[in-house]
């Protein structure tokens, strides 16, 4: 069981009113104007019912996402993405019956399209590594701004790994503590390929990269490989926090520019 994150500033619900009893799953039907608008279904799964209503009263906010379903463990969770086949679902780690870490697992065997963020009160190394190792999709902590929350479904739903600031901190520091970083390793990045990997920290996918640099998606896979190789990972995420430590402070070469993720 988790605290319930901070939704400051937003209209999520009226804390005086008392909500109507609702079973910790259910199937939500969104109405006409939902359906038209929405582009997005989304599945919550979080063992507090107070949590659950306003998160959705929080999405739909946002007019292009609906809630179709709210589970009040993981097992409803996997049963309501093989209902009703979401774009995404935003999983709490912290459950009964079955946690969200096995359930993101389970979720990513039988809906690998199905996007899975983690939204815990839990910033650990061990929850935040084991969440990524089972298919998380990214990871926010609960007293996220409603409006990185928004955010982080856009970027997840774009192919990105949207992380809350402490958790990307807790990865990096634990890189830290097992590898000796190589500073060295900026220098021998060619320009494309420092192009490409500011892109990935981004969290563009590979084929936004071609586009937005204008080369082919497999010129795109050779330059992450390279990369890969130079700094001593195997994969984007440790790619991006090396990045994010050790090019931040670099401006980005004059005809670069970052255009914006795209919208829902």
């Amino acid at each position: 069981m988790e605290a319930i994150f901070s939704m400051e500033g937003s209209t999520m619900m009226n804390t005086t009113t008392q909500p109507q009893s609702v079973p910790d799953s259910e199937t939500i039907t969104p109405s006409d104007s939902q359906t038209q608008r929405a582009q997005v279904s989304v599945v919550v799964v979080d063992d507090h019912q107070v949590v659950r209503i306003g998160l959705q009263q929080l999405l739909e906010l946002d007019g292009a996402v609906t809630v179709v379903g709210a589970a009040g463990d993981g097992a409803q969770a996997i049963a309501l993405v093989s209902q009703h086949h979401p774009d995404l679902v935003l999983m709490d780690i912290s459950m009964p019956v079955l946690d969200g870490i096995e359930a993101t697992r389970r979720i990513k065997a039988i809906a690998p399209q199905t996007c899975v963020v983690v939204l815990s009160s839990y910033g650990d190394e061990d929850h935040v590594t084991r969440a990524l190792e089972a298919g998380a999709d990214g990871y926010l902590l609960k007293h996220s701004d409603p409006r990185q929350l928004l955010q982080a479904i856009r970027d997840s739903l774009s192919g990105g790994l949207p992380l809350s600031a402490e958790v990307a901190r807790v990865l990096v520091d634990s890189k830290r503590s097992t590898h000796a970083p190589d500073r060295t390793a900026a220098h021998d990045l060619s320009e494309r390929e420092r192009e490409v990997l500011l892109l990935v920290t981004k969290g563009l996918a590979n084929k936004q990269i071609a586009i937005r640099l204008g080369i082919a998606e497999r010129t795109v896979k050779a330059h992450l490989s390279n990369v890969f190789n130079r700094l001593g990972v195997t994969d984007r995420t440790s790619a991006a926090m090396w990045a994010r430590e050790h090019l931040a402070a670099n401006p980005q070469p004059s005809d670069f520019r970052a255009a914006p993720l795209r919208h829902l």
